[in-house]
């Protein structure tokens, strides 16, 4: 006769066995979007989760990239509160954001409706405005102050044939910004173009049939069915722009320098020199978590005017 112990082995087994089945087959459905979303989320959390973290953890220090980081609190951020160098180059970002971003978006909306239409050539020129997005940003630049030269520039050389004296564009404090402005203007629109072009190949006709039916003007028709149609496609345009604004570094470092003067340096350059050319990289890090927190402020805020004025209308 067999131990009681060996009576129940069995059927403890089984039970337990049995209990681990339904709970698989009742968390597998939750586990699998995880595991299609899992390279991404690892890919984040290495390159900005983590680097996010960790310089956050830095701008508590004084590190020069050899010693070992010496914590120093929030001395790094209050340095920034009268750091003449640190405003002038947030302010050129800024000028150069409110510059750049409405027109791009102005001038892609007005290109797509434009090649929305029956046009010759209509594929072509879809091409030709949109192929500066493709071109890197440095070959961008190096075209750009060819183009921009005070000597051999082509644009001084066609100023000269209509009677023009030759204009220092990336020489003077002037004209140096507006010559980025508008190399920045060259390679964005298209890509403003494009998604505008999509977005409003995705709104069905009979909207614009039901409005000429009730005798709305084009004008109208674009006021009251496509604007508002284009407002989510505008509010990511928006979003990406500025982003792109705040970050812009290799066509103002190729093209100027951040010259002449401090009259072209952006924020993100600014970042750069000071973690790499004068080796502070705890200042640069509060600078950079200063910069990060203003991009998500202001996509924050802009999600919620755009989330009331969808609610409004």
């Amino acid at each position: 006769m067999a131990p009681t112990s060996m009576i129940h082995e069995k059927p403890m087994n089984e039970i337990a066995t049995s209990r681990f089945s339904g709970w698989w087959v009742s968390f597998k459905p939750r586990l699998t979007p995880y595991l299609f979303i899992a390279p991404n989320l690892i890919l984040f959390s290495v390159f900005i989760f983590f680097p996010l973290l960790y310089a956050a953890f830095i701008s508590v220090h004084e590190w020069s990239l050899i010693d070992e980081p010496l914590y120093v609190g929030a001395e790094n951020y209050t340095r920034l509160l009268t750091d003449y160098q640190f405003w002038q180059a947030m302010k050129n970002t800024v000028i150069y954001s409110v510059a750049t971003v409405p027109t791009s978006l102005a001038i892609g909306l007005m290109l797509a409706i434009g090649l929305n239409r029956d046009l010759f050539a209509r594929t072509l020129l879809r091409s030709v405005y949109f192929l500066p997005v493709v071109v890197s940003s440095v070959a961008t630049a190096i075209i750009a102050a060819w183009l921009f030269n005070d000597h051999y520039g082509v644009i001084n050389a066609l100023l000269k044939l209509i009677g023009i004296s030759p204009i220092s564009w990336l020489s003077t404090t002037t004209w140096a910004l507006p010559s980025i402005i508008l190399t920045t203007l060259w390679t964005r629109v298209g890509f403003c173009m494009v998604v505008y072009l999509a977005a409003l190949q995705s709104i069905s006709p009979t909207y614009y049939e039901a409005a000429s039916i009730d005798g709305a003007t084009r004008f109208q028709q674009f006021r009251h069915v496509t604007w508002p149609m284009l407002r989510p496609t505008t509010f990511l345009l928006l979003i990406l722009n500025v982003i792109h604004s705040f970050q812009v570094f290799d066509l103002i470092y190729v093209m100027t320098g951040g010259g002449p003067g401090f009259s072209t340096t952006m924020i993100v350059q600014y970042i750069y020199q000071s973690a790499f050319a004068t080796s502070e990289m705890g200042y640069a890090s509060a600078m950079g978590i200063i910069l990060f927190l203003l991009i998500l402020l202001f996509t924050l805020l802009q999600w919620r005017v755009n989330k009331r004025t969808e609610e409004f209308v």
